[in-house]
């Protein structure tokens, strides 16, 4: 606590002279004398009779002084602290600081009258090892441009928002010449939050307050620490704060001070209220995160070994506090790898237990961040860690907790205020890796999973029923199905498209999940709600993901559902040009609905038989396989599965040549459409039969509309796929360069989502 205001003359004026000579603040010398730094200010500003001898010899010590210097030391401690006259400023701060205390304001007199500041410095010692932040820097010297601004400097624990603003603090010490003055709210700690008055007693004295001199409430205090710094350029570092409350108090109000505030939580109040200017700091990039490594560890250690250094700072997941405790460990153990500290840290298991030492770590920092959240909200973090993939929406977040959407959506809200979660994306939240880790070792009871995998289901089902509205469902629910409080809704096919997409990833990684907890009717239901998206993007790679299911199907001993996978994936490897393996499936599905008595799937199986058998060349074969399958949907009365078998028929036809054929199946299956300005994949398939068909029987204008229309359709609704298959057609029959360049134009985006 450095004030800068020594004791005239004894023991307080020396040591001062010496610890400032030396180039030391007084955290250094307290530190390394081993004093605490309050007790080093009030040696110095002659608040104390005199310490002890041994303390004395560690600040000499400290100090790096001769024999000759540390008796001089000893000496001047020895004769104790020089009695101030009494002087008439003096009579007058005195006289002013009790006016404040009755007023609770301070007037000139007492400003005058205070002691001038000469530059105190509270500030810790500049941070070690500091690399990178160029962006944050500069951000932070221009939130702090212009008239009395409070700077707010936010970010998860451990991202090193103190050590920012030390660093910058340091580096610009000259733009606050009237002093810098700093307090650690402890707002996350687990000591406890200084008492106003606490922090108050330490910045009056900086500015020039006698001891006893400070108001005795702690509205007179504030006001005269306002009015001090009034006409000053300060800087006060408020770090550590909890909300905006414990905030405003301390804030200087003087039109050159400049105040930064560092808190794990937003603080909006104080954005509302005081106009703070936030400047976000996020975790390290791998580059930035290796130079820090080899900021504690040398910077030979890490080039000799590169690749290991740069997975470290990856599994620390660019976090500084994690990324300083593991160049702590490898410091500890200098025989000990990089490679052998990632291999460490690669263990989930085990990562946040590397990553902790003594009372420092990941999930220390983590867990008083939590603590002062509300219980529903850290119920809701601890069940976050149970999710399987990387994002949530508020459905998800619901299901997990057992909860409602609405409450679920607040709760994120404030994790999001905390830097628990980060919204990604409107309605999309994710956790930093190591937060998910210390979330999932939380207690959030046995049912989490099955409740999250359960609204997968069942949001997946509706998604179906937008993306092709009048197709049968795909499964019945599972027995012991625990149905979320609320499903979302998909206005439209493109919604539910969008959702789809979204979502893939975090549904692979809930296929995983459930298979590895053994909930095989889950498992394979997920996999099948997907097919609306397969059929739009069937090159992209689905037969992992479907193999999965079959064998969860096959465990789950559903014969139903296996006949349904085994038919899907053997339309995706038809698709892919795996034709002996697809053939070996589709023949099994059909086999098994057969044996079931399922009309349903037994046609939808020679459907996608035929689109198989097609490819080896046996049209007449697939076209057999078709009419049958139209005669099984009909028995049944399932005029999806018709019209869909219908366009296949339609489509073996025309590879065939036989042009009356095609036209009137396709013509036939399109007057199925009762839901008119709407589209799907089925009916602009039948559209670009029907115009090869009328090409093909000399109709060119009529054949370019119909297939204008199915390219039309198709561009507009996202399927690449067929907008690529209907322009393919019309560039064999037209050399318009509009329709080249809307043909490459699909190509590419077709390319770019693969």
């Amino acid at each position: 606590m450095d004030t800068g205001t020594p004791a005239t003359g004894g023991f307080g004026a020396l040591l001062y002279g010496l610890r400032t000579g030396a180039g030391l603040s007084q955290e250094e010398l307290a530190h390394d004398a081993g004093v605490s730094v309050r007790a080093l200010s009030y040696m110095e500003g002659g608040h104390t009779r005199g310490p002890q001898r041994r303390t004395v010899q560690a600040l000499a010590a400290a100090l790096g002084l001769d024999a000759a210097g540390a008796l001089e030391l000893e000496r001047a401690a020895s004769l104790g602290r020089p009695r101030p006259a009494r002087t008439a400023g003096a009579a007058g701060a005195a006289g002013a600081v009790g006016a404040v205390d009755a007023v609770g304001a301070v007037g000139g007199t007492a400003s005058a009258a205070v002691a001038d500041a000469g530059g105190p410095d509270l500030l810790p010692r500049a941070p070690r090892g500091f690399h990178g932040r160029a962006a944050e820097l500069g951000a932070l010297s221009r939130a702090a441009a212009g008239e009395a601004p409070v700077c707010l400097v936010v970010g998860p624990a451990g991202v090193g928002k103190t050590a920012l603003v030390l660093h910058w603090a340091h580096q610009g010490r000259a733009g606050f010449p009237d002093g810098r003055l700093y307090a650690d709210l402890r707002g996350f700690g687990d000591t406890g939050e200084p008492a106003l008055m606490e922090v108050l007693r330490e910045f009056l004295p900086a500015l020039g307050v006698p001891h006893g001199g400070i108001p005795e409430s702690v509205n007179g205090a504030a006001a005269l620490f306002r009015s001090l710094a009034a006409d000053r350029r300060l800087l006060v570092v408020l770090d550590n704060a909890r909300d905006s409350e414990q905030v405003r108090p301390l804030l200087p109000g003087g039109r050159r001070c400049v105040t930064v505030v560092t808190s794990r939580h937003r603080l909006p109040g104080l954005i509302v209220t005081d106009s703070a200017r936030p400047v976000a700091v996020d975790v390290l990039g791998p580059e930035d995160g290796t130079m820090l490594l080899a900021g504690v560890l040398g910077t030979e250690r890490v080039l000799a070994e590169p690749v290991a250094a740069r997975r470290l700072a990856e599994l620390c997941g660019g976090l500084p506090l994690a990324l300083r405790v593991a160049a702590a460990r490898l410091a500890q153990r200098p025989g000990w790898s990089l490679d052998a500290m990632a291999a460490d840290l690669s263990d989930e298991t085990r990562r946040l237990v590397v990553l902790d030492v003594e009372d420092t770590g990941v999930r220390a920092a983590l867990r008083l961040t939590l603590q002062q959240l509300p219980s529903r909200v850290s119920r809701l973090f601890a069940h976050l860690g149970r999710h399987p993939g990387t994002h949530v929406d508020r459905y998800a977040a619901a299901a997990l907790a057992d909860t409602d959407p609405a409450a679920a959506e607040a709760c994120l809200e404030r994790l999001v205020v905390a830097h628990l979660v980060t919204e990604t994306a409107p309605g999309r939240w994710a956790m930093h890796d190591l937060v998910r880790l210390y979330a999932r070792s939380l207690d959030a009871g046995p049912d989490a999973l099955g409740r999250v995998l359960d609204h997968y289901i069942a949001t997946g089902l509706a998604a179906v029923a937008a993306a092709e509205p009048g197709n049968e469902e795909c499964f019945p629910l599972p027995a012991d199905h625990l149905p979320p409080a609320a499903v979302r809704e998909f206005a439209d096919r493109s919604a539910a498209v969008a959702w789809y997409a979204a979502e893939r990833d975090d549904l692979t990684l809930a296929v995983a999940a459930s298979q590895a907890a053994g909930l095989h009717g889950r498992t394979w239901r997920i996999v099948m709600t997907l097919w609306p998206l397969m059929v739009w993007r069937v090159r992209d790679g689905w037969v992992p993901l479907l193999e999965t299911a079959l064998e969860a199907a096959r465990a789950d001993g559903d014969r139903h559902g296996e006949s349904r996978v085994l038919n899907v994936l053997g339309w995706v490897l038809t698709e892919e040009g795996r034709i002996p393996e697809a053939l070996t499936h589709l023949t099994a599905a059909s086999a098994l609905a057969a044996r079931a008595r399922d009309a349903v799937a037994e046609a939808n199986a020679l459907v996608v038989l035929g689109v198989a058998r097609a490819a080896l060349g046996g049209l007449d074969e697939a076209a057999e396989g078709c009419e049958r399958a139209v005669e099984l949907a009909r028995e049944a009365g399932d005029r999806t599965v018709e019209r869909l078998a219908m366009q296949h028929l339609a489509r073996h036809w025309a590879d065939a040549g036989k042009w009356r054929q095609a036209l009137d199946t396709a013509t036939e299956a399109l007057a199925f459409d009762d839901r008119p300005g709407t589209t799907d994949v089925p009916r602009i398939l039948l559209l670009m039969v029907r115009g090869e068909a009328l090409l093909g029987l000399g109709d060119e204008d009529g054949g370019i509309g119909q297939l204008e229309l199915a390219a039309r359709e198709a561009e507009a609704s996202g399927y690449e796929d067929g907008a690529v298959r209907a322009l393919g057609v019309l560039l064999r029959v037209s050399a318009d360069p509009g329709l080249r360049a809307r043909y490459d134009a699909a190509v590419a985006r077709l390319r770019t989502r693969a």
